[in-house]
C-alpha cells in the first residue's frame, strides 16, 4: 500500500487522459511542485525510458531521474526515482467508465528516503506530498476539462 493516494473522474476519454499525463512537458503544467520535466533517451516514452525532473522541494529547487517502471497505454504508469537523497514511487491507473466516454484516475505515491533523505522524508516532503496531490489532481481534472487540452493532443 502507498502512503498517498488520489481518485478523481475526469470527462474525458481514457485515452486523451492518457496523452496527456504521459507527456512529460505537461507535468509543470498539473504538478504543482514541477518546475520542468524531460525525457533523456532518445525514441518514445515507454518501459526503461528516463526523466529528469525538477521539483520544488521546500524552498530549493531539485533534479531528479525517474525510470518508467510500468507503462501499459491507456491504463497504466509507473516510475520511480533512481538517483537523489528522496526518490519518488509514482503509479498511475485510468479506467474507462461511462462506456468509455469518462475516466478514473487513481494515483498512488510513496517515498524512499536515502542518507540525509531519510530526515527529510518526514520533515518536508511528506506534509509537502499530502498538500499537492490532492490539488494536481484537481488541476489535473480542471486542465482536460475545461481548458480543452485532452481534444488538442
Amino acid at each position: 500500500m502507498s502512503a498517498f493516494h488520489e481518485e478523481i473522474t475526469v470527462d474525458c476519454t481514457p485515452e486523451d487522459v492518457w496523452a496527456y499525463v504521459i507527456d512529460p512537458s505537461h507535468l509543470p503544467e498539473w504538478q504543482l511542485g514541477t518546475v520542468s520535466a524531460e525525457k533523456l533517451d532518445e525514441g518514445d516514452l515507454g518501459l526503461g525510458s528516463l526523466l529528469r525532473v525538477i521539483r520544488h522541494v521546500g524552498t530549493h529547487e531539485v533534479p531528479m531521474t525517474m525510470e518508467v517502471t510500468e507503462y501499459e497505454p491507456p491504463h497504466i504508469w509507473g516510475m520511480r526515482g533512481i538517483d537523489g537523497p528522496v526518490r519518488g514511487l509514482v503509479r498511475g491507473e485510468i479506467t474507462p467508465i461511462d462506456g468509455g466516454r469518462r475516466a478514473r484516475v487513481s494515483m498512488d505515491l510513496d517515498f524512499e528516503g536515502h542518507g540525509f533523505g531519510k530526515v527529510l522524508l518526514p520533515l518536508l516532503v511528506r506534509p509537502q506530498a499530502r498538500k499537492e496531490l490532492p490539488r494536481n489532481e484537481q488541476l489535473l481534472k480542471d486542465h482536460l476539462e475545461h481548458t480543452g487540452a485532452a481534444g488538442e493532443q
